[in-house]
């Protein structure tokens, strides 16, 4: 994880107005939203793993249910997760099922990240607070 500076933090915005603008710019709803808070992310490479720039939110006002809910950003960063090559040293049937574990572990579920991946980052995240922020 790699966090990165940023004028959306501590912003408030509109959920539905931050949703709209981000998904025009390829930003999708990323995994792990919880009741108050959730995260924007931008798939940067998936070639070996993934690399995400996830923007963080917390609900300030609302329910992220509802139409009106207004979220605060906190940092941005960035992600980057690499598949484990091969079997997983792990995988092994369920005992009642009698089914396969077919996920592997990750290799690097922290791995670093390229610096030409942090530069695209940067402009993304740029561009992202140019068209929330205006």
């Amino acid at each position: 994880m790699k966090p990165l500076n940023s004028k959306l933090q501590n912003e408030w915005i509109a959920l539905n107005e931050a949703e709209e603008t981000l998904k025009n710019l390829g930003f999708s709803y990323g995994g792990g939203w919880e009741y108050d808070h959730g995260y924007f992310d931008y798939k940067l490479d998936d070639e070996v793993g993934y690399t995400f720039l996830r923007l963080p939110f917390h609900v300030v006002d609302g329910e992220l249910e509802q139409k009106n809910t207004v979220v605060q950003f906190d940092q941005p960063f960035l992600l980057a997760h690499k598949y484990q090559v091969g079997l997983d040293d792990n995988a092994g049937a369920g005992n009642l099922s009698g089914s396969f574990n077919q996920f592997s572990e990750p290799q690097d579920p922290d791995a670093s990240i390229d610096h030409k991946w942090v530069k695209i980052a940067k402009g993304v995240l740029v561009e992202a607070e140019n068209k929330l922020l205006t």
